[in-house]
């Protein structure tokens, strides 16, 4: 629910996509202006794991300034930008019928009848602290290179951003929303997988004032103990300048994924079979998914204040399962879940299912391996490249693979009469967005 507001909220606002919403009320302290960020930033199609909470704001890895003047040097609260705002609406909608859609040779149906309405009423403060000011004080500050964080910060070869600009609540905001659907979804692939069901759900939250609702950072790059604002994050230059650019994003992206998601592979096979089937119970109930995914992440970033406990049948073997293990197992592995869902979280539900379908067939493993050969065989090319400029793929379409087919057709990869493949830059960006569900499906659906 919190989510639902907040990406109406970013929406609105900012229609081009630069505001980014708070995912969790439990991590909205974290967003604040001068806080620290990590992260991947946006892709052209995808927010894409959206930026990490750190614990630090930026004074607290900055070095004394010269005749104490500390203090003095930082922006304070009251040079802040602010604005007030108001959003409010309600919306009703009554959908009947049939959809088909054709992504050669997979057929999707979608059929029923959905009723949905919603209401809300958001008054808003907008805070910004001037770039300027950041630049200014990057003159004066140094940054701490011995400070932990920064130091494990170059080693796990992440950027770093710092939030300039803050949307938050200026009242308590209500949101209500009610939901009932009835109907089935049919994948014609290789394998029929039919969804059939009647849901109903009224559900509504009150969030409160000074919380945020959403944000803009900006990043930062560092070079020896000097400090600057990067202006052109699409440039692809790297937090940590005197490091050098970083050859390949596949390498990056697989090294991101392989310390978010190796833990996967050393669960045993019961286990991993376990966390496997709730997955797939979720990828297949949109509602049980947004559960999960909630219960994951309150329980990563705050495991003291959050209860693994469900109504879900489907979840309580895992919940139950994870809640036994040792407490840096139990942290870690949250961690490995939280990561995978949040991938899955930027694929829309029909492509969900599609790997769903994957899972039963068992062709994620060929999925995974064909997407890193075509980073591979990309690898720097894509650099400068415009978002029409065409790259041919070292593919040639199987009609026997008809799943692994529709799921790179609906991320990004355009397969031609002749069985050749294309790729542009918003095709690339969307298999970015794609390898990190495969590489943890493919980890916890492997047996061995």
């Amino acid at each position: 629910m919190f989510k639902k507001v907040t990406q109406n909220v970013a929406k609105q606002m900012d229609p081009s996509g630069n505001l980014v919403p708070v995912e969790s009320i439990i991590d909205q302290d974290h967003f604040r202006t001068f806080c620290l960020v990590t992260g991947k930033g946006k892709t052209s199609l995808h927010q894409f794991l959206p930026y990490k909470r750190t614990e630090y704001k930026l004074h607290d890895v900055l070095l004394p300034g010269t005749d104490d003047e500390s203090d003095e040097s930082f922006p304070c609260g009251d040079q802040q930008d602010s604005r007030h705002f108001t959003t409010a609406g309600r919306a009703h909608d009554q959908i009947d019928g049939v959809v088909r859609v054709d992504t050669k040779p997979a057929q999707v149906e979608l059929g029923g009848s959905a009723s949905f309405s919603k209401e809300w009423s958001i008054k808003m403060e907008k805070k910004a602290v001037d770039v300027k000011q950041l630049e200014a004080l990057s003159g004066k500050r140094k940054l701490d290179v011995n400070h932990p964080f920064i130091q494990q910060l170059r080693r796990m070869q992440q950027n770093l951003y710092v939030v300039h600009e803050t949307v938050e609540a200026s009242d308590n905001v209500s949101y209500e929303e009610s939901k009932e659907k009835t109907g089935q979804f049919v994948a014609q692939l290789y394998a029929k997988l039919i969804a059939k069901g009647t849901c109903m759900r009224k559900q509504s939250i009150t969030i409160p004032k000074g919380c945020i609702l959403a944000f803009k950072a900006i990043q930062v790059t560092i070079k020896d103990a000097a400090w600057q604002i990067h202006y052109f994050p699409e440039s692809k230059t790297p937090t940590f300048v005197s490091d050098g650019v970083i050859g390949r994003q596949l390498d990056v992206l697989k090294k991101e994924v392989r310390n978010n998601c190796q833990i996967l592979s050393q669960l045993p096979v019961d286990l991993r079979s376990m966390f496997l089937g709730a997955i797939k119970a979720a990828l297949r109930d949109t509602d049980l998914f947004e559960e999960l995914t909630q219960k994951m992440g309150a329980f990563f970033n705050e495991p003291d204040n959050c209860e693994l406990t469900t109504q879900s049948p489907k979840l309580k073997d895992m919940l139950s399962s994870l809640q036994s293990l040792s407490e840096n197992e139990r942290h870690n592995l949250a961690g490995a879940i939280y990561y995978t869902l949040q991938a899955l979280s930027e694929q829309t539900e029909v492509q969900r299912l599609f790997l769903l379908e994957s899972l039963e067939m068992e062709t994620v493993r060929r999925q995974r391996t064909r997407v890193e050969r075509f980073f591979s065989f990309i690898g720097g090319d894509t650099e400068g490249r415009s978002g029409g400029d065409d790259i041919l793929l070292p593919f040639s379409a199987n009609e026997e693979e008809e799943t692994t087919n529709a799921v790179l057709e609906m991320s990004g990869v355009r397969i031609q009469e002749d069985g050749s493949a294309l790729c542009n830059q918003k095709g690339f960006s969307a298999l970015e967005a794609l390898y990190p569900c495969l590489y943890a499906l493919d980890l916890l659906s492997n047996s061995q």
